[in-house]
């Protein structure tokens, strides 16, 4: 019994050194969202913070377009950190057997 405990708290450990790690890299990747056929542009860094909007001027001529384009390309770029996210942690947690129904990051 003992040595189960010891094994599962080394995994433990090793896990949330891969978790850290990840989340580092995480931390320093850029993703572009786009809509519009690349009209408008938004990139994000892992932690979500907003770098950079790119908006072609002809999209400004129809303000509600423009602003479902943004809201596109926001929801683009969101849909692509969080999938690198998964990606990421999943890796990070490869070999750690996790209880059903019980997902990281919490």
């Amino acid at each position: 019994m003992r040595g189960n405990i010891a094994q599962l708290m080394q995994q433990a450990q090793k896990m949330q050194e891969n978790m850290q790690r990840a989340q580092e890299e995480l931390a320093n990747i850029e993703v572009t969202g786009n809509a519009g056929g690349g009209m408008v542009n938004v990139t994000l860094t892992g932690r979500m913070e907003c770098r950079k909007v790119r908006i072609d001027p002809s999209v400004l001529s129809d303000p509600e377009m423009a602003e479902d384009l943004i809201a596109a390309a926001i929801n683009d770029a969101v849909n692509k950190v969080n999938a690198a996210s998964q990606e990421k942690m999943g890796s990070a947690t490869a070999g750690m057997q996790l209880p059903p129904g019980m997902k990281l990051p919490f």
